[in-house]
């Protein structure tokens, strides 16, 4: 694609990575057809094809409304295009630029404005977030039910392993699944001291970033990767592995921390170390499974009221990370039959922040996943990443969990 990018942008970082961007672009029109919102309005402009033309003409010093911000905002930046496309176009990083652009441009007034920057301030904030989750689950059957869908019943992380062990990854906590889920962490802790490693959570380290990001604040999803980073060094320095993630969509996010901080001198290095040692939880599982096999040969066989299991792979899972099989194959070898799931690389609505600021897309796309996920009559549903946990859960009566917890369940029976 011909591109002739305005001054206020053209010999910038950005300005160089959205001209190589936009150059590969060739207008095929293949991530149309995987794209979850043209899918539901079949507007161009609501598909990544139409987005990347908008973003185009604004980078050449076309003004933006308040309709190429609303185009922008619809997507889900779940990736799916980029899995199809054939010439590579990395359409996350662009959107990311127009995005950010746009929202100079176009700044955003009343409840809008005052409902993202709620977000940005409430969630990222695990103290303050984990209060308010604490406090809504507190009187959960007394909420409305759009309210209640969204905050899970109490929970807690279940036995901490008491043993150390001389390899050790570290983790996440993040900012939302302690309050929401703590069993993830929990389940993950139980299993990987069961395969002789030790998960060590970094003090000091928070929300990854990925919320201040796709809120449009660039800098302050810059000021949590260094933040993260400060706290992990250490820990990486004194002979820790790698990182795991627990939540596929702050994996997504940590792996993209090279590219944030790429013209930062003081971390710009330290990012790419940082990525380099990043792994899903599946990814750290998968490479023991010498020492895991005999472990689930010893349990007890599955009941055949809770063999079938849908799994919904997260977009932040098979489109971010490029992860797909490995997760379906483990649950497979713990005793598990999975269901086909159609159409299983569409969006599930989450997306983040998007359920709350695109209430009604989020909506028909969690029917449809919900739909897909319980056609081949599965007693739960399976997932690799909070946000998807909870926005399915809040649709069905299926037990919805993160796949590590249904191992750890089947290692201690």
């Amino acid at each position: 694609m011909e591109t002739h990018l305005a001054d206020f942008i053209r010999h910038t970082t950005a300005g160089r990575e959205a001209e190589e961007i936009l150059r590969r672009c060739v207008h095929c029109g293949f991530c149309t057809a995987t794209c979850p919102t043209y899918q539901l309005l079949g507007d161009e402009l609501d598909g990544p094809r139409g987005r990347i033309y908008l973003i185009k003409q604004v980078l050449e010093g076309a003004t933006p409304t308040a309709k190429t911000r609303l185009h922008l905002d619809r997507c889900l930046s779940c990736r799916s295009c980029e899995t199809t496309c054939p010439s590579g176009v990395h359409y996350s990083r662009l959107l990311d630029i127009g995005r950010e652009v746009v929202e100079r441009m176009v700044p955003r007034s009343g409840s809008d404005a005052f409902m993202r920057g709620a977000l940005k301030n409430l969630l990222p904030r695990a103290t303050v977030f984990g209060a308010a989750m604490k406090l809504g689950q507190s009187v959960r059957m007394l909420l409305p039910g759009v309210l209640r869908a969204k905050v899970p019943p109490l929970s807690a992380a279940g036995p901490t392993p008491r043993r150390s062990h001389v390899r050790q990854f570290i983790a996440l906590a993040g900012c939302v699944q302690p309050s929401m889920y703590p069993n993830v962490n929990g389940a993950a802790r139980r299993v990987l001291d069961r395969l002789g490693i030790q998960m060590v959570e970094a003090k000091g380290a928070g929300c990854c970033g990925a919320v201040r990001l796709h809120l449009n604040e660039a800098e302050g999803a810059r000021d949590d990767a260094r933040r993260n980073i400060d706290a992990w060094w250490p820990l990486l320095e004194a002979g820790a592995e790698g990182l795991v993630m627990t939540a596929s969509g702050c994996g997504s996010h940590v792996l993209e921390y090279a590219h944030l901080l790429q013209d930062d001198p003081d971390y710009a290095v330290k990012a790419a170390r940082i990525v380099l040692a990043t792994r899903d939880i599946s990814e750290v599982i998968t490479a023991e499974v010498a020492a895991l096999a005999p472990l689930l040969q010893a349990c007890r066989p599955l009941p055949a009221s809770e063999r079938l299991l849908a799994f919904q792979n997260p977009c932040s899972l098979q489109h971010g990370l490029k992860i797909r099989g490995t997760v379906e194959s483990l649950l497979a070898a713990a005793g598990y039959t999975l269901t086909a799931v159609a159409d299983s690389h569409l969006c599930c609505g989450s997306a983040g922040t998007y359920s709350v600021l695109q209430p009604e897309l989020s909506k028909r796309l969690q029917a449809n996943k919900i739909a897909a996920l319980i056609a081949g009559g599965p007693a739960a549903i399976a997932s690799a990443n909070v946000g998807c946990m909870g926005h399915l859960q809040g649709a069905t009566d299926l037990p919805v969990r993160h796949w590590i917890e249904l191992l750890d369940a089947r290692l201690a029976s």
